[in-house]
């Protein structure tokens, strides 16, 4: 049995298909449908480190249940399955086989390529070391940090992403846009959604990809906001986007762009920046601005032809963080930061909770690079079972009617004019 049959065959993973193959059958997930009788969605995926692989779990199952998506994307970890599902076929074609061989063969533990001193902490922090060991490691890579502001370069992970993009033909940000772009046969809507209609810039596929730049202070939309830091961003190798995304902070080097574009408009334009133009930018880790960016795909006071499905990754919230030491107040700080833009979207938007799952990911760390292929294989197995709990619990149509009445409050809230009633449509 190969590595990827490991994934596939895992008990819990058959199971999660043979629940959704037995209680899903002829569900209704979206009125986005083609000639092959694919439902399609919008899908965002928070960002979690190594957790990650139980993303690929989750959108596994999504797909075996004959769900596409349209729409997708992610931070940190979560863009990097958005691009690669992005990358590996148009928006028709089941991507999740194709990204587990990907997933069998990447070689995490190399992304952890600082030098020695920078490997050894990192480990005594995964390896939970006590207060002693930890300060005198970190004595061994203070001159890491206020040379490099960061432990890891990136470089493998950016040269490991480039050369299975290149694999699959993706070399530049056009070629990945060009393929987004491609339109399934049949793709259209319901019959019954006489109320709506499938524009020609609805039928395309869309990927975003956040990422943080700090020198800014502005939270970068990948592809779309390219043109700011690239002046021709067609050319553009596109792991380089999910290199800015993942850039974990003091983990990885910052992400840097040289010769950013000097075109004040686009700047106020597509950043509301307008401030001194940057000719060089430094990017970190999306997640410190917005892990879970659920709203990316958010077109309110309407009744959507497709849902936005949003996975994340851990049951975060359960219980109140404890905080005693140092790293256990600079680890609340940063959730607390990470979180708060993303959980006020949904609290504004409280039927986005019929949207999203939680995946629990039990004891695993996310900075763990050199897990064991098992632990892969139990996330991964995690997330099929996530994904199959929330296909048997999802409710289109219930979930419809609640966007309808949130559609004709805020009409009724305007007034009856043609003006209010246009936005519904």
């Amino acid at each position: 049995m190969t590595p990827a049959q490991d994934y596939i065959n895992h008990p819990d993973v058959l199971k999660a298909l043979q629940t959704v193959k037995s209680e899903c059958r002829g569900k209704e997930y979206s009125d986005i449908i083609d000639a092959g009788d694919h439902q399609y969605v919008d899908l965002v995926m928070e960002g979690g480190g190594v957790l990650g692989i139980a993303l690929t779990g989750y959108t596994y199952v999504l797909e075996q249940a004959g769900i596409r998506f349209l729409g997708v994307g992610g931070t940190s970890a979560g863009s990097i399955n958005a691009l690669m599902i992005a990358a590996l076929g148009p928006p028709g074609q089941s991507k999740s086989e194709r990204l587990l061989d990907v997933l069998s063969r990447m070689p995490m533990e190399t992304f952890i390529d600082g030098d020695s001193d920078a490997r050894d902490f990192s480990q005594a922090v995964l390896d939970k070391a006590g207060m002693v060991k930890l300060i005198w490691k970190a004595s061994q890579i203070i001159d890491n940090l206020q040379d490099d502001l960061g432990l890891n370069p990136g470089n493998a992970f950016l040269n490991w992403l480039t050369a299975e993009l290149q694999g699959v033909g993706i070399k530049t940000t056009a070629e990945l846009l060009k393929q987004l772009h491609t339109v399934s046969p049949g793709l259209g809507l319901r019959q019954s959604r006489k109320d709506a209609q499938l524009a020609d810039e609805d039928k395309v596929g869309t990927l975003v990809m956040i990422a943080a730049d700090i020198t800014t202070q502005t939270k970068v939309e990948f592809p779309r906001m390219a043109g700011l830091y690239w002046c021709n961003p067609d050319p553009v190798n596109p792991a380089y986007f999910a290199r800015a995304s993942m850039s974990v902070p003091f983990f990885f080097y910052p992400f840097t762009v040289n010769e950013c574009s000097p075109n004040r408009a686009l700047w106020s334009k597509l950043a509301g920046y307008e401030g001194t133009l940057p000719q060089r930018v430094m990017f970190m880790d999306g997640g410190i601005m917005s892990n879970f960016p659920i709203n990316v795909f958010h077109q309110p006071y309407r009744v959507p032809t497709a849902p936005t499905f949003g996975a994340k990754i851990g049951l975060e919230g359960t219980e109140p963080a404890e905080i005693t030491k140092p790293s256990q107040l600079l680890s609340a700080v940063f959730d607390a930061a990470r979180h708060t833009l993303d959980d006020d979207f949904i609290k504004a938007n409280p039927d986005y909770k019929h949207l999203v799952k939680m995946i629990d990911t039990g004891s695993h760390h996310w900075l763990n690079f050199t897990m064991s292929h098992e632990d892969k294989v139990d996330l991964f197995a995690r997330g099929a079972k996530a994904a199959a709990e929330f296909l048997c619990g999802f409710d289109w149509s219930k979930y419809k009617t609640i966007r309808k009445g949130l559609a004709e409050a805020f009409q009724a809230s305007l007034g009856n004019g043609s003006a209010a009633a246009e936005t519904i449509k």
